[in-house]
């Protein structure tokens, strides 16, 4: 005989931690070409890059936060800039019930993640549309990101205790 309580989810009582992605939205996009169109016309060997990534959090309320990628990325080919973009990709997430141990690494280890592709692929647009080939980050672990920053803080603060990441702090 079959259990009737198989498949059959158990109510979630009021006080469960819940995360939501409210909103999402560029704050500030910059694309440079500075060479054009003579970069684009000249070949030469492959690019170097240089990308970089950082994550902020601010508070906006008791349970909405945003959290904002930055990334920057520069082409350079020899002693010629190719391209110079920087974007700030935010998300707007409403948290409601989660413990205090455990907000800091929701906010800048989960919530960066699933913000990650979508700011990836405006990226990837912009560069594009530069007239250059699509410019695709591999993906970036949070997590490894956010332990650095942590001993990083640790130990400007002389180790004393664990450390977290102040409201409204960058991480890079």
């Amino acid at each position: 005989m079959a259990d009737d309580t198989q498949g059959a989810t158990t109510p979630q009582p009021a006080t469960a931690p819940s995360m939501n992605l409210v909103g999402q939205y560029i704050r500030d996009l910059s694309f440079e070409n500075p060479g054009a169109p003579a970069t684009l016309l000249s070949g030469g060997g492959n690019p170097a890059f240089n990308v970089s990534i950082s994550v902020g959090v601010k508070k906006q309320n008791d349970e909405i936060y945003a959290v904002e990628l930055t990334l920057n990325a520069k082409a350079n080919r020899e002693e010629t800039v190719l391209f110079n973009v920087e974007l700030v990709y935010g998300g707007i997430f409403r948290l409601k019930n989660v413990p205090e141990n455990q907000l800091s690494p929701l906010l800048m280890i989960e919530c960066p993640r699933l913000i990650f592709p979508f700011a990836r692929q405006v990226l990837a647009s912009v560069t594009q549309q530069g007239g250059f080939p699509p410019l695709m980050m591999e993906p970036v672990d949070f997590s490894a990101i956010y332990r650095q920053n942590l001993a990083k803080l640790a130990a400007q603060q002389g180790g004393a205790g664990a450390a977290t990441p102040a409201d409204g702090e960058t991480l890079n």
